[in-house]
């Protein structure tokens, strides 16, 4: 279902050409969210990495709007004096009558002026301001919801806020732009208040949808039959639904951050998003051609030694033949698709164990659950890891000072003398010390519910212990990560690098940025789903994704069963692959991360800014689209070196020979194929430089 605009993440070809330029130089942007220099979920990370891009398209006149939290603000925020007379001269004026207004740099890239927002310290308006709601608005607030009072003060006082700023005489032209229904109630008082402001509001998942795929209902197949009034009223989020739908209908432009969410809003939100506005990130490019090989194997050596240490006394596996899967985000059993890939797992030992594979797969799963501390036998085996290694390393050096002193005086050793008894008994006391009478255990810390935890009950229906005869080993890691860890000691960003395969096969998921996105732009293949925006997004824009590492599972068209078979096949026929076809796959993989860079997608933000400023100031500034504008969009062609054939056997990647990984002679030539790839792929947007424009000229 296509959207009736133009503009969507179908034109990333290129949008049209604009007719005139904007003066930036008498505008102003306001970026209002929660989650400003405030981490709560994915909007944080959307705002942070964009923060640059923005900030150097609008420069001074860039200021984020967020709640102040203390402890945030000690270590993101240097708070300073306001540098804008009109800003300073408001938040003088508001501190006057009874708010606490703060005023800084957040310490990120671009460092972009906040705005910080105290609405505890303004919490004695709250009735009053609850009252007024509801007689111009008509939307009750009850008293127990914290979240939805905390919205109601967020959005009274940002409307205060950019009002005062209008009231001023040099007053500039003003975009505010805001993020989810946290922020959304700013917007509707400014409107209701008819406030000289273009508006642009942002729903990054809308909140009936998350309820109610919570729920494991037929969501997408029947998004036109739900009475939203009463399944938000039955979910007890009828006011919060009001507030998000009145943001939706009342803001001059309406975005969403995918294809997939678009429809979604279309039907929960009755508005068709005016355009698509895809997240991404800052990607970082390597100097030198095979760096991020080389951090995938130093990260991949670290995750090596947590395994030694999990799964010591029953280390009868190859780990240079040994595939790390993981899926990772918030606790939301069905909707990430734990279930699923659970399910997927337990097909897949079964076919690995009757092909007699020699490959061993470990699949992690990094999802934050309530526990009370680590696993004592898991902390017990990196003690045992680490005392085998000191034992390795003293019978080292008894050996090797034996060595020197018999070669001191001229003599070949006798190997057979190099070690003694103490060394044996040493080494056998070791050994003996490794031996446990259970198994491996599948979660790394006590489980508070333990009993009725899905990922643990599930684990338990399909018989995955691991035990010595599985391929397949199971890790559940009910916390995130952290260098800080005794554990397992490893930021996320260095686990994903030393990772294979990330897994997401996720019902609900509007982006996905922890599923595909940070894994592409660090050359790690993915599985995503058709029902993740991330998913739509690549299989629009790649004519083969699974060339390129991207798996796209069928979530929409098939029953649970057939997903089941569709994963269990992708992963085995990941596991077929040689280590040279891994190698030439994270290859083609990191060749995307140009399509997810702000680089390149925040060219959506700028249209949508664009389009604000037209409608809410027809007289000064002009927006025409062009009616003919192909949506046709660009996509990555299949890869050079995979034939466009069906007829020719060869696969998306190179064949394997069996004597493939023996021969020394055949070099992967990964600037020859990185140049026989991007033949046809377009350069990245590059920010233009905004020239002033004599509008009254024009």
């Amino acid at each position: 279902m296509p959207l009736a605009r133009s503009l969507s993440v179908t034109s990333l070809s290129g949008l049209e050409e604009w007719d005139e330029e904007f003066d930036l130089e008498d505008a102003v942007l306001f970026e209002i969210a929660w989650e400003v220099a405030n981490k709560v979920g994915g909007i944080y990370t959307v705002i942070q990495t964009k923060a640059r891009l923005t900030a150097e398209e609008w420069g001074e006149n860039y200021f984020l709007v967020g709640p102040y939290v203390e402890s945030n603000v000690r270590t993101q925020v240097e708070l300073i004096e306001p540098t804008n007379p009109v800003l300073k001269r408001t938040i003088d004026q508001m501190n006057a009558s009874g708010c606490k207004i703060y005023f800084g740099r957040w310490l990120i890239e671009g460092s972009p002026y906040v705005v910080l927002i105290d609405v505890g310290f303004t919490a004695w308006s709250l009735d009053r301001w609850k009252r007024e709601l509801w007689e111009h608005c008509g939307i009750g607030v009850p008293w127990f919801d914290r979240e939805a009072n905390d919205a109601v003060l967020f959005g009274f006082l940002t409307a205060w806020l950019l009002g005062e700023v209008t009231q001023s005489e040099e007053s500039p032209h003003i975009v505010a732009h805001f993020h989810e229904w946290l922020a959304g109630l700013g917007l509707v008082l400014c409107r209701q208040r008819q406030l000289p402001i273009a508006t642009i509001f942002t729903t990054h998942a809308t909140l009936l949808g998350r309820y109610l795929c919570a729920g494991s209902v037929d969501f997408y197949n029947n998004l036109a039959q739900f009475n939203v009034d009463k399944e938000a009223g039955d979910r007890q989020i009828y006011h919060r639904y009001c507030l998000e739908r009145a943001a939706a209908h009342c803001t001059h432009v309406f975005t969403t951050v995918s294809q997939i969410t678009a429809i979604e809003a279309e039907h929960l939100l009755k508005r068709k998003p005016d355009i698509i506005t895809p997240n991404g990130l800052n990607v970082k490019k390597f100097s030198a051609m095979h760096e991020f090989q080389n951090l995938h194997a130093q990260s991949k050596s670290r995750i090596q030694e947590f395994v030694r240490g999990h799964f010591y006394g029953h280390l009868d596996f190859n780990l240079d033949k040994c595939l790390f899967l993981f899926i990772a985000g918030r606790y939301e059993f069905s909707n990430k698709g734990a279930d699923v890939f659970l399910e997927a797992l337990a097909r897949l030992n079964y076919l690995l164990r009757v092909n007699h594979s020699d490959v061993t797969v470990i699949a992690f799963f990094i999802m934050p659950a309530r526990t009370n501390n680590f696993n004592v036998e898991t902390l017990k085996g990196q003690a045992v890891r680490k005392q085998l290694w000191d034992t390795a390393q003293t019978v080292k050096e008894r050996f090797g000072k034996k060595l020197y002193e018999s070669l001191l005086v001229g003599q070949l050793p006798d190997v057979s003398k190099m070690l003694d008894k103490e060394d044996f008994t040493i080494m056998k006391r070791a050994i003996f010390a490794t031996q446990r009478q259970s198994q491996p255990p599948v979660c790394t810390h006590n489980m508070l519910e333990d009993s009725s935890d899905p990922i643990l009950s599930c684990v338990r229906r399909i018989g995955l212990f691991n035990s010595s005869s599985d391929r397949v080993k199971i890790i559940f890691h009910p916390e995130f990560l952290s260098s800080t860890s005794p554990l397992l000691p490893m930021d996320y960003e260095e686990f994903v690098r030393g990772c294979h395969l990330g897994v997401f096969p996720s019902y609900y998921e509007p982006w996905g940025y922890t599923p595909g996105t940070e894994c592409t732009v660090m050359g790690i293949p993915s599985i995503s789903t058709n029902l993740s925006g991330f998913g739509c997004f690549m299989e629009e824009h790649i004519a083969d994704p699974s060339a390129y590492g991207i798996y796209i599972l069928d979530r929409r068209y098939k029953g649970v069963d057939e997903s089941c078979n569709q994963l269990t096949s992708f992963l085995f026929q990941f596991c077929k692959q040689s280590r040279r076809q891994r190698i030439i796959q994270r290859n083609r993989t990191e060749r995307l991360s140009d399509l997810l860079d702000w680089r390149y997608l925040g060219r959506f933000y700028i249209a949508a800014r664009h389009m604000a400023l037209a409608k809410a100031f027809p007289d000064t500034f002009i927006y025409e689209p062009e009616e003919t504008a192909s949506t046709a969009g660009f996509r990555y062609p299949r890869p050079a070196s995979v034939p466009p054939s069906p007829a020719l056997s060869r696969h998306s990647s190179p064949h394997h020979s069996e004597a493939e990984d023996n021969e020394e002679d055949e070099r992967y030539d990964e600037e020859l194929e990185a140049e026989k790839d991007r033949v046809n792929i377009r350069q990245p947007y590059t920010m233009p430089v905004k020239n002033k424009v004599d509008l009254e000229a024009s």
